[in-house]
């Protein structure tokens, strides 16, 4: 038991050694960039001024949203999804496996869920013992069922999903910009100190690697935004790219693509003046989804409505419902 949670916890320690080799990557390039190009290389005032501003304003946003891409907590299923303890006694009690299914069936009912397992059956999980919502799959490293996972990401040491895709996007986009004003407002330096037109020092050192590194995120990160915004546009995950969703009907990859606008909006909201900056605007809780094949006069979300959001009130239930009709 001292050797198991040992362990994990030299886990929970190295898995930050990602985090920490971007952390001094970027902190010796805001050094490189500020004090050894801007201030020590230009001699033009104005430029360097103008060069610090807008380093700045890059760097603050690359900052905020790499922070919010790690620390904000991977959302997890309500409390409406877990078994109950007389369902969870009887489940247990079960030993023949179609019994098992069945009330597992019963119980997902009651429940927004649509999609199911390879073999037709409710998908459950018997680590965190919940049904688990459309979308919703277990991190063994985070050790809980994460809503819409997409992966997790060793770099941000985190569970991409629901909670933070938006802010993973905008972080991937504005290391994009960052790099690549870095290596715009550098490219001339860099030809000079290659040339020997610029006295050899410290300067030149941190100059000619500050081209190197940041063409080389840049490329690097442009295959993977490019990805993502794939992904983003068809409405899928990364796990959904892999292996399609499995409905009622079967096996259905384009199942959550409802059109470019509306999947766009899924996550990054309705409020386009929300879209750049990292605050949360996702429409609705990660919980259920539109679907492609499911209108609103057939969706048995809507005729489980009040079993499902039972104790609430109507106006709250429409105004969910309201961002999610397709």
């Amino acid at each position: 038991m001292a050797l198991s949670r040992g362990l994990r916890w030299c886990q929970r320690i190295f898995s930050w050694i990602p985090v920490i080799i971007i952390t001094a990557v970027v902190l010796w390039s805001y050094y490189a960039y500020v004090f050894e190009l801007c201030l020590f290389t230009l001699s033009n005032t104005l430029e360097k001024v103008a060069y610090i501003l807008v380093f700045h304003v890059c760097f603050t946003m690359f900052a905020w949203t790499y922070w919010k891409s790690i620390f904000t907590p991977p959302s997890s299923p309500s409390k409406k999804f877990h078994l109950s303890y007389s369902d969870k006694e009887r489940y247990e009690m079960e030993e023949r496996p179609e019994v098992q299914k069945q009330i597992l069936l019963d119980i997902a009912k009651k429940l927004p869920v649509f999609t199911r397992a390879a073999s037709g059956a409710v998908r459950f999980c018997d680590r965190c013992q919940l049904i688990k919502p459309d979308r919703c799959h277990h991190c063994s490293v985070c050790e809980m069922c994460v809503l819409k996972m997409d992966h997790h990401c060793p770099w941000v040491n985190n569970c991409v999903c629901f909670s933070n895709y938006k802010f993973f996007l905008l972080f991937l986009a504005y290391s994009m910009i960052y790099c690549i004003y870095i290596a715009a407002t550098v490219f001339r330096y860099f030809i000079k100190f290659w040339a020997g037109e610029l006295p050899n020092g410290h300067a030149k050192f941190h100059v000619l690697f500050l081209m190197f590194v940041a063409l080389m995120f840049f490329v690097s990160l442009m295959f993977l935004f490019v990805y993502h915004c794939w992904l983003v546009a068809k409405n899928r995950s990364t796990l959904e790219a892999f292996s399609s969703p499995v409905f009622q009907t079967g096996p259905d990859r384009n199942g959550f693509n409802v059109g470019f606008r509306k999947n766009l909006q899924q996550v990054f909201g309705e409020d386009k003046k929300y879209w750049f900056i990292p605050v949360s605007s996702s429409l609705g809780d990660g919980h259920f989804f539109p679907m492609r094949c499911v209108n609103e006069s057939r969706n048995p979300l809507l005729a489980n409505e009040e079993q499902w959001d039972e104790g609430g009130s109507d106006e709250e239930s429409s105004g969910k419902l309201s961002h999610l009709t397709t």
